[in-house]
């Protein structure tokens, strides 16, 4: 005999109860709506519809993959920022909230109808680069990444989201920006040790190790950053770049030693050292 149908609300308890974390009900709910092609409005509506056994059978597979601990973001194939919806996958590291407060200072210092230069290094899904450009119509971005396979999904982020003032060249740091200076350099750059544990933990055990730890305290790109940023702003330009909540002061010094002046960390939402940014001196 084949059982009968479980409906929304059946389905959504035992797949709270089967995940992890205080999160259970928001990602079982994320998974059933994106098998239905739902928004979550219509589930305060929809309780006690029937799932039929396709869509169940396709939600139970999703919610067995994430149990073994694939990132939600990777299973639906996208994550909110900022504004935007942004098409991820495992060639790209998922945008996180706090990563918005890098976007937030950068906003501060680019004037809206200034025909300003931005760069985003390492610019993964495109998030950041994509955030700035929405927001200032008049700025060109470019955003650099060392991974085609990442800058793919980016590209198919600006199309998605209808964003035409940015455009995408391949290559590690500054190697695609020979000769060319900056209003502004943005980067959410890898930093977290390579021995970190962290990093065979949680959602990090999915995401591209080559977006997430750097050297032995996970400082190696961004001091590479740091040294040859100056070469490549104009004169009171900006360098703003997101790190750990324990190396604020390492790249402190860090901007310091380069010659940049009014250095300052800012912290996120939870008090914690998150950006850092510094400009560069002179006179335009």
């Amino acid at each position: 005999m084949t059982a009968a149908p479980r409906d929304v609300r059946q389905l959504l308890a035992d797949a709270a109860a089967a995940l992890p974390g205080v999160e259970g009900r928001h990602e079982a709910e994320l998974l059933l709506l994106h098998v239905l092609g739902r928004e979550r409005s219509w589930l305060f509506a929809h309780a006690t519809d029937a799932v039929g056994e396709a869509d169940a059978a396709r939600f139970a597979g999703l919610l067995a993959r994430r149990v073994a601990g694939e990132p939600v973001a990777y299973l639906v194939g996208s994550r909110g920022f900022w504004t935007l919806d942004l098409a991820v996958n495992a060639a790209t590291l998922i945008p996180r909230p706090e990563t918005e407060l890098l976007v937030e200072l950068a906003l501060a210092r680019l004037p809206l109808d200034t025909p300003l230069a931005v760069a985003d290094l390492g610019t993964g899904s495109g998030a950041i680069a994509l955030a700035l450009a929405s927001e200032r119509p008049r700025a060109t971005l470019i955003a650099t990444d060392v991974s085609s396979a990442a800058l793919s999904v980016a590209r198919g982020n600006a199309l998605r989201n209808d964003v035409a003032n940015v455009s995408f060249r391949q290559g590690a740091w500054f190697e695609p920006l020979q000769g060319e200076v900056f209003d502004l350099i943005a980067s959410n750059p890898p930093y977290i040790a390579s021995d970190d544990p962290h990093l065979q933990q949680g959602d990090l055990r999915h995401e591209p190790p080559g977006a997430l730890a750097s050297g032995l305290d996970g400082l190696d790109d961004i001091r590479c950053i740091v040294a040859a940023a100056p070469g490549h702003l104009v004169a009171q330009g900006w360098l703003l770049i997101e790190h750990g909540w324990d190396q604020g002061a390492a790249i402190r010094a860090l901007f310091e030693q380069a010659g940049f002046e009014q250095v300052h960390t800012e912290r996120d939402l939870e008090q914690r050292e998150r950006v850092t940014r510094g400009c560069l001196p002179g006179v335009r």
